[in-house]
């Protein structure tokens, strides 16, 4: 079993600076999944454990190794890519033995671990087929089997689901969390910005905004305690609701105002010195009802309506600046569009953030 530690990791490109200082430790045997915008650095970092990037500055660990200088092959890792990079005129069983071929690996062990890895994958079937008469996700299951077959102490993922349908990104999705499961001892990173990919794979999700970690933890802890406004934001579909608000009160269940002038007791921590500051409300779309009465958390107008069958997203006008406040509601649901409606949920679903976007609840 093999760990990854990356201390105070840095890349610059000139004089541009892309990843500022990250430090990270992986354990041995976790799947960790860097996610986070276009540009954020997540692909860059990937490419920088692999030995495809230099490191500019830091300490890269594999095992007890530091890798800083370590060529690729070396290192005891295996690069899945969104590409699927096969060799057309090869037989599936060649592709995948390949790279064991290259390495002068003995015809047995080739053998041995062409077809273990086929099973894993459910490949038996395809393994004298050309690339070209397999679907896109048999072809990425090929290529899942060639790193396999190396049997690196790492697996690495850079976006390996991107050009599949959507069909077939949860069939290789579920082929992943299988292969995770098959292998417990061997190391996995994962990039991807697809978060229902993050959020259904991964032990530890790294969140990513500019060349920083914005937070690390497991998915039920990014969803349920962001730790800022990006975080709360970026987990999450639809994305978390976010009102403004002032604090008229504060103490250990503190009050806030939001739009129309409404008071909420939050059941958050507000320090006193926070009393008539400006933060930010925040609620999913998941946990929002319809309110009857007086008890509501605020009104709107609906100004959409999308009916998707098992749920029903309404889209409320006049609570926010620059986008509606989403609603999901039951795909029963038999609110029309145009009218009034009052919304409350949960207290202790309520996410409060100050004026600098920091979590109360983290806090």
């Amino acid at each position: 079993m093999t760990s990854l530690k990356l201390t105070d990791i840095r890349k610059s490109y000139g004089n541009v600076d892309v990843i500022h200082g990250i430090d990270l430790d992986i354990a041995a045997g976790e799947f960790v999944v860097f996610v986070g915008p276009s540009g954020c650095g997540k692909s860059t970092l990937l490419r920088m454990i692999a030995g495809l990037e230099e490191i500019t500055g830091g300490t890269m660990q594999i095992g007890d190794m530091v890798v800083n200088n370590v060529p690729p092959s070396k290192r005891g890792i295996a690069m899945v890519f969104q590409s699927y990079a096969l060799y057309p005129h090869m037989t599936v069983y060649n592709n995948m033995a390949f790279g064991m071929r290259i390495a002068k690996e003995s015809k047995v062990e080739i053998d041995r671990r062409v077809r273990s890895a086929a099973e894993i994958l459910q490949l038996g079937p395809y393994l004298d087929r050309l690339p070209k008469a397999l679907s896109g996700g048999q072809r990425q299951r090929v290529a899942i089997g060639r790193a396999i077959c190396r049997d690196p102490q790492v697996f690495l993922f850079d976006e390996p689901l991107s050009n599949l349908d959507a069909a077939l990104r949860v069939a290789t999705r579920i082929e992943i969390a299988k292969l995770h499961e098959s292998m417990p001892e061997t190391t996995m990173v994962y990039v991807t910005h697809d978060q229902v990919e993050a959020m259904t794979l991964a032990d530890r999700i790294v969140v990513l905004r500019d060349g920083y970690i914005e937070q690390v933890g497991a998915p039920i802890e990014l969803y349920e305690t962001p730790a800022n406004l990006f975080v709360a934001r970026f987990i999450g579909s639809p994305a978390m609701n976010i009102l403004s608000g002032t604090v008229v009160k504060a103490g250990p269940d503190a009050t806030i105002t939001l739009p129309g002038g409404h008071s909420v007791a939050t059941g958050l921590a507000v320090p006193e010195s926070d009393i008539g500051s400006a933060v930010s409300f925040g609620v999913r779309p998941e946990h929002l009802t319809i309110a009857k009465g007086d008890d509501f958390l605020f009104e709107g107008k609906v100004a959409l309506i999308e009916k998707l069958g098992e749920v029903t997203l309404l889209y409320v006008d006049g609570l926010t600046d620059d986008e509606p406040v989403i609603a999901k509601l039951p795909g029963t649901s038999s609110i029309e569009r145009g009218s009034t409606v009052r919304f409350t949920a949960p207290k202790d679903t309520f996410q409060l953030f100050d004026a600098s976007g920091l979590s109360y609840r983290s806090r």
